[in-house]
């Protein structure tokens, strides 16, 4: 049950009918941002797919497969909040109908027994990149918002993906020490991981939330996807998120490789969104 502050009183933990519905004001909705959280509430809601996934590579850690299972429990959260509030402001948007079409045409492959990342260690190292990427976005969107109840979902999520992150860092390092990831291995995973964000997830995601059951095509819905979610990241969004990517990969999160990568992600981030830099 949710008390008078909008959290779940037995476990502490914000819930969807405790947001403040009563203070919505499409007046303030961005067009641009209620497309990307449509789809955001897509790829959010899939959460108990990945469950079974890390379950599945994770079969002999009990412990560690009730932490996912709960992980994924906020993850669907995360989705059913953005969904009913992509619904209440577009009420001819239907949140259950674009999540069959995402799950139509996107399928993780979860009838596996080993981690797609060659190691245990490697899967969390990819887990620790996925919740800083999510963190650093959901921020930024929070930032970028004048809607209020919005504005309090993206900082919620921001702060249950951040807290995600110290959760599967610190099973990383029981891991590390079991199967003797070096930092060339960490920093290889973390590329690799970085770079499947540009994969098909996230542009069908798009596509899905937002062009019914019309035909996909990945290049459109990838340039719709990036010119506008790449477009609210600011400097302080890139610092706080190549820092956390460093930590995963064994390297330091301060100094000048964190200068270095910070600011050649935030130039990257520009130019696809078809942005100048500033001055």
């Amino acid at each position: 049950m949710a008390d008078v502050n909008g959290t779940d009183s037995r476990t502490g933990h914000w819930t969807v009918a405790g947001l403040p519905w009563d203070k919505l004001d499409p007046a303030k909705v961005n067009p641009d941002i209620l497309k990307l959280i449509k789809a955001a509430a897509l790829v959010e809601y899939n959460g108990d797919s990945y469950a079974d996934y890390l379950c599945n590579v994770f079969a002999d850690n009990a412990e560690f497969c009730q932490t996912a299972r709960q992980w994924a429990v906020e993850e669907v959260q995360h989705g059913e909040a953005l969904g009913a509030w992509a619904e209440r402001v577009d009420p001819s948007w239907n949140f259950q109908a674009a999540v069959a079409r995402f799950r139509e045409g996107y399928k993780i492959n979860i009838d596996v027994s080993q981690s797609v990342r060659g190691s245990r260690a490697g899967e969390l190292v990819a887990r620790c990149i996925v919740e800083t990427g999510t963190s650093s976005y959901y921020t930024a969107l929070a930032d970028a918002t004048e809607e209020p109840v919005l504005k309090q979902i993206c900082r919620h999520i921001a702060a249950d993906e951040f807290r995600h992150y110290k959760l599967f860092y610190d099973y990383l390092g029981e891991y590390l020490v079991k199967e003797r990831l070096g930092k060339f291995g960490r920093l290889r995973v973390s590329l690799s991981r970085i770079n499947e964000t540009e994969d098909d997830e996230l542009s069908f995601a798009y596509h899905a939330a937002n062009n019914g059951d019309a035909p996909y095509h990945r290049e459109t819905a990838f340039e719709n996807y990036v010119r506008r979610a790449y477009s609210y990241y600011r400097p302080h969004h890139l610092d706080r998120m190549v820092a956390m990517v460093l930590k995963a990969s064994g390297l330091k999160p301060q100094g000048w490789l964190h200068d270095f990568a910070a600011r050649y992600a935030y130039k990257r981030m520009k130019k696809k969104a078809g942005e100048p830099l500033p001055a």
